[in-house]
């Protein structure tokens, strides 16, 4: 192998060494700041160092057709040692800087979509309800002063009807008060009153 190759090797070995520093800072700032569950933290190491190994056997590939030699590891340990000598505090804030600022650009979509999207849709939502009760309310009214304006033709035409109705109200009278429909219905007309006034009161 020529002297040019293994100066080589040692370069790439040395920039390893200082990627394997940076990823694992960064791999440490970013689980201690999403407070990654403490089972993970084995899990993430392994994988960590699985991916180091794969990335360094690769690189010593590419320069040196994979032989390993001593000065490959001289080379990562002063590539580790140099990394954490110079780089690392630097590492450790430009990553905190990312991560906050990530949160931040979260943050800024999260409100501007509550504003654009989600506060429209509350607004419309809040109108349709109140068009609803006061729809509801302007019906009832209506309702009232219709049967309001109706009760006299109601009892003229029930005192026209009554030489019918009265002969056929004993007939049928026997038969209504054995199916208890009149109980039937006096319970379903209090328990739509008391729903629709309950109701009325939420408004």
């Amino acid at each position: 192998m020529s002297l040019s190759i293994q100066w080589l090797t040692l370069g790439t070995m040395l920039m390893s060494g200082v990627g394997m520093g940076i990823i694992f800072d960064g791999y440490r700032v970013v689980s201690s700041e999403f407070k990654f569950p403490r089972w993970s933290l084995s899990l993430l190491d392994l994988l960590y160092w699985i991916a180091s190994a794969m990335i360094v056997f690769r690189m010593l590939y590419v320069s040196n057709n994979g032989e390993v030699r001593a000065y490959v590891f001289v080379g990562l340990a002063i590539g580790v040692v140099v990394y954490y000598w110079l780089f690392s505090k630097a590492t450790t804030k430009i990553t905190l800087w990312l991560i906050n600022a990530v949160k931040w650009c979260i943050q800024v979509i999260a409100n501007v979509f509550h504003f654009i999207v989600i506060k429209p849709i509350l607004v419309i939502w809040a109108i349709l309800l109140y068009i609803m009760k006061l729809g509801s309310k302007i019906t009832i009214g209506i309702g009232k002063l219709v049967l309001q304006l109706l009760r006299p033709f109601i009892k003229l035409t029930l005192w026209i009807l009554s030489p019918i109705t009265k002969p056929l109200g004993r007939w049928l009278k026997p038969y209504w008060e054995k199916s208890n429909i009149s109980t039937k219905l006096a319970k379903m007309w209090n328990f739509v009153k008391q729903k629709s006034q309950s109701w009325l009161r939420r408004k």
